[in-house]
């Protein structure tokens, strides 16, 4: 007879039992259910507010009929329409269940036990997630001081004085969740210029549409200068697709080989793949999302700072901001008020908050509520 003593985690592998589970940000149903809340507005989770694009909408609907066949496992429309997005052969495009799933395929394909993976501190949770299942060692580096113009960025310097023999990925967001600080192109070439060619070098572009900094790079640029590079890419963010699932990752053709060998099949449904193509071609509704973006990202920044308030850098469709020791009870706050956003303290940025740009009525609410809960209203 089974012994029902046994403690069931001890059966997982090393790295599994250590994990904590990724925290999305809190869903409206979530807060409905306890505070029996109708009118909620979600700033958390960095969705585009505008929703999908049109195009979008009437491509997934096209592919509903057809739900009851496994999609296309090679996705061979969408790596078509991405490599000429990006001037690339469609055998350096690899499909992901969001880009997320790309991150962990690199690591299935590259990391275990006695390699290491090194990122930022304060960088996207899922680094330290798919390195340790995979076995390996996380070297975390410290980021920019708070002082820094990038405060709570990378330190490029330190991180590639941090890579070893044992060192197989670099993660490198740009821009940064959740800081929303970026890297600017020449310090960034110079960096995986310096990579061993043992390393693999990821960098994660999910933000890159609102980035309007000239001297931002597009990293899927220099993919023929450097066969190591992987780029990451997400259709969640500015195609407004995030409940689609869908992603991508640009590589050398040898790169994308080994990441298919650990591609679960059909990881990117029929439905998905139809609506970013006809995302990724709608280029009229991603510039107007980009541009409403920047407009409420300046009157957000500025709000803010009027509640004197200390707001980082950001390059994305959210702003980190301090509260201090009042960041928990703010959050609360806000939430029995109906609004969402999202603590980072799990992101060792203690008394910070994250909010999403959102809708003008959006942003306008929050603000109020905010400077209610400040005691400033």
């Amino acid at each position: 007879m089974l012994d029902r003593t046994i403690d069931l985690s001890q059966l997982a592998v090393p790295g599994v039992r250590g994990l904590q589970p990724y925290q999305p940000g809190k869903p409206e149903s979530e807060l409905k259910r306890e505070y029996g809340l109708d009118d909620i507005i979600k700033l958390a989770s960095n969705e585009n507010p505008m929703g999908p694009s049109a195009r979008a909408v009437a491509a997934a609907e096209g592919e509903l009929r057809g739900a009851h066949r496994y999609p296309d496992g090679a996705g061979f429309a969408l790596r078509q329409g991405l490599a000429r997005h990006h001037d690339v052969d469609p055998l350096q495009v690899t499909l992901g269940n969001g880009s997320n799933d790309v991150l962990a395929m690199v690591a299935n394909a590259f990391l275990e036990e006695g390699r290491e993976a090194v990122f930022s501190a304060h960088a996207f949770a899922v680094y330290p997630i798919v390195t340790q299942a995979a076995g390996a060692r996380a070297v975390v580096v410290p980021a920019n001081g708070p002082r820094h113009a990038m405060p709570y960025g990378h330190d490029l310097n330190a991180m590639a004085a941090a890579v070893t023999e044992q060192t197989r990925v670099v993660f490198v967001a740009n821009p940064n969740n959740p800081t929303g600080t970026w890297l600017r192109s020449a310090p960034l070439q110079a960096f995986l210029e310096g990579l061993p060619t043992h390393v693999i070098a990821v960098v994660d572009e999910a933000y890159v549409e609102y980035a309007d900094d000239p001297a931002y790079p597009d990293a899927s640029a220099w993919l023929a200068d450097f066969p190591n590079l992987v780029v990451t890419r997400s259709f969640s963010k500015a195609h407004g697709l995030a409940a689609f699932r869908v992603g991508y990752g640009l590589s050398h053709p040898a790169v994308a080989d080994l990441l298919n060998r650990v591609r679960q099949p059909f990881n990117v449904s029929s439905v998905a793949q139809a609506a970013a193509l006809a995302s990724l071609q709608d280029r009229d509704y991603i510039a107007q999302a980009v541009a409403l973006n920047a407009e409420q990202r300046d009157w957000l920044r500025a709000e803010l700072e009027e509640l004197d308030l200390t707001v980082l850098p950001s390059a994305g469709n959210f702003l980190c901001f301090r509260v201090g020791d009042a960041a928990d009870a703010v959050y609360q706050g806000l939430l029995q008020r109906g609004v969402i956003l999202r603590p980072v303290a799990n992101y060792d940025l203690p008394g910070h908050l994250r909010v999403t740009v959102g809708l003008p009525a959006e942003n306008a609410r929050f603000i109020d509520a905010l400077r209610t809960e400040l005691g400033r209203g």
